[in-house]
């Protein structure tokens, strides 16, 4: 009986072996890092506020999925910098209503690059061409019409920003 007692008290301390996904991948980065400076990202494109959001969304991810500090200003004690550009939005027809003939759903396609560096220049991490891909409905009624990409842009810079952060993390 005193053998399974300590059986079942060993198991459960224990436990089951499950954890928090981002408990190990912040190891990947050099342990010199405790500060990411994330400046606004560059607009290359003639899409409005798109930058932001990105770099609103990417600092959002990083403070809460990281144990990293998110500096304003690279003098703030920054271990190291976050850079990115967004490249090219582009929106574009994807289906369209066979009585009206106008567009019923859209793509919208971002593309960014992104550079993670330290203090000396030297580059951890970098991904030239980010990719990210969103699909919504074009309203029908003209009277209810509103610009649904701007919706699009915002999913679209959430799962960049959470597909970049476990990138950078996990040093793919």
């Amino acid at each position: 009986m005193r053998i399974i007692g300590a059986l079942a008290l060993l198991l459960t301390t224990m436990g089951c072996g499950y954890h928090a996904a981002t408990s190990g991948l912040s190891s990947q980065l050099p342990a010199s890092i405790h500060a990411i400076y994330v400046p606004a990202f560059a607009n290359k494109t003639t899409a409005y506020n798109v930058d932001t959001l990105v770099t609103q969304q990417v600092v959002r991810e990083l403070e809460n999925r990281t144990k990293y500090k998110i500096v304003l200003s690279a003098r703030d004690d920054a271990d190291a910098t976050l850079a990115g550009t967004i490249l090219s939005e582009k929106s574009s027809p994807l289906t369209y209503d066979s009585k009206t003939g106008r567009a019923s759903s859209a793509l919208v396609i971002v593309t960014a690059s992104l550079r993670l560096t330290d203090l000396h220049g030297k580059v951890l991490y970098e991904n030239a061409q980010y990719s990210f891909r969103e699909q919504y409905q074009v309203s029908r009624e003209l009277s209810s019409f509103f610009q649904e990409d701007s919706a699009a842009i915002e999913r679209i810079s959430r799962d960049f920003a959470r597909q970049a952060v476990s990138d950078i993390l996990e040093a793919f």
